[in-house]
C-alpha cells in the first residue's frame, strides 16, 4: 500500500500546547497511529499509509482545536484520542464537556465519554452517585462543578465532606488538636480547590464559611440549603452515615457522592453506604448513578495498567 501525505493548518494554535513539552504530544501521535508527523510553522504534515493518515488526521485536528482553545494537552490525552480512533475528538472540543471557571486561566475539560456523561449527570440531577476506580476524575470534576455553581451564584455554599478516618472516624489516637487530626484526610479536597482558585481566595471562602471542608460526622443534625454538597470516599461511610448525609439536603441544593468500591476499608464490605445505596436508590427520579471505568483514568498511563492488573488478580 502506497503512502500518502496530508497537511493541516495549525494557525492560531498555541505551538507548545499542540506539540507538548519536548514534542511529546507529536511523538505520541506518531507512536499511536504509525504516521510520520512534521510541524513547520503553522502547518502539520502527516505521512504514512492511507488508513493511518486518516486516523491521525482526526486526532491531529482535535489536538489543533484544543490548542486553539488554550487547553493544556498531554501525551496521555493524545493516546486517549488515538484509542478512540479519533471519535472522541468532537466530544473533547464540545463545550458541553467543559467547565469554564470565572477568572481561571484554563478550561477544565472532560477527557473521556465517561467523564462527559458524569458532568452531564451532575448538571441535570439533584443527587449523583459517581462510582469508579482511582484516577477517573470523580472528585476533581465534582469539585470543579461545585466551584462553578458557587462562582455563578447558583448556590451560596460549597460543602465538601469525607469520612475522616477510613474505618469509623476514630480520631482520638492521632496527635494534635481536632483540626490537625482531620486535615490529612481532607487534604485531597483542599488540593482540588487550590488547583481551581488562588489559595488566598480559598482561605477567605473557608474563613467566611462560603466553602466548608469537614469530616462526614459533622454533617449530622444539619440542613444544607442553597448548597452544592460533595461526599468523597463514600465507600468508607456506613449505611447509616450515608442515609444521614443524603437526608441533609435542603432547598436549592445538589449532592454528589463519590466512591470506589474496590477500596472499601470498613470491617465488612456490606456495611458500606455506597454498596447500600446501589441497592435502595436506583429508579428514583432526580438521582443518577454514573459508573466510570478504567478507560476513564486520566492520571499517569500506568495507573490504568495497575487497575487492570489488580482486577485480574482478584478474579483469579
Amino acid at each position: 500500500m502506497s503512502d500518502i501525505t496530508h497537511r493541516l493548518s495549525a494557525e492560531g494554535a498555541d505551538p507548545l500546547a499542540l506539540a507538548g513539552v519536548n514534542d511529546r504530544n507529536l511523538q505520541e501521535l506518531e507512536r499511536a497511529t504509525g504516521v510520520r508527523v512534521n510541524v513547520r510553522g503553522d502547518q502539520v504534515t502527516l505521512a504514512g499509509q492511507t488508513e493511518a493518515v486518516e486516523k491521525a488526521t482526526r486526532v491531529a485536528s482535535t489536538m489543533i482545536d484544543l490548542a486553539r482553545m488554550g487547553e493544556a494537552l498531554t501525551s496521555d490525552d493524545v493516546r486517549r484520542l488515538a484509542e478512540s480512533n479519533g471519535d472522541n475528538g468532537a466530544r473533547m472540543a464540545d463545550k458541553e464537556g467543559q467547565i469554564a471557571l470565572p477568572g481561571a486561566k484554563r478550561i477544565i475539560q472532560a477527557k473521556s465519554q465517561g467523564q462527559r456523561d458524569y458532568l452531564a449527570a451532575v448538571r441535570e440531577n439533584d443527587i449523583v452517585i459517581g462510582i469508579g476506580p482511582a484516577g477517573t476524575g470523580k472528585t476533581y470534576l465534582a469539585v470543579a462543578a461545585g466551584v462553578e455553581a458557587l462562582a455563578r451564584k447558583r448556590v451560596r455554599r460549597l460543602v465538601l465532606a469525607r469520612p475522616a478516618v477510613e474505618a469509623g472516624e476514630r480520631l482520638g489516637f492521632l496527635p494534635g488538636d481536632l483540626q490537625a487530626k482531620v486535615d490529612p484526610y481532607l487534604r485531597p479536597l483542599y488540593d482540588a480547590l487550590e488547583d481551581m482558585m488562588p489559595q488566598e481566595r480559598v482561605q477567605k471562602a473557608i474563613d467566611t464559611r462560603v466553602i466548608e471542608i469537614a469530616p462526614l460526622a459533622y454533617m449530622r443534625g444539619r440542613t444544607l440549603a442553597d448548597a452544592f454538597v460533595i461526599l468523597d470516599e463514600a465507600q468508607n461511610s456506613t449505611a447509616a452515615q450515608m442515609k444521614m448525609f443524603l437526608t441533609r439536603l435542603g432547598v436549592n441544593s445538589k449532592a454528589v457522592v463519590i466512591g470506589d468500591k474496590t477500596q472499601i476499608d470498613l470491617a465488612s464490605r456490606e456495611e458500606s453506604g455506597l454498596i447500600h445505596v446501589e441497592r435502595v436508590l436506583p429508579g428514583i427520579e432526580g438521582i443518577a448513578f454514573c459508573y466510570l471505568e478504567e478507560r476513564d483514568v486520566v492520571r499517569h498511563r500506568l495507573v490504568r495498567d495497575i487497575i487492570r492488573a489488580y482486577a485480574a488478580d482478584q478474579g483469579t
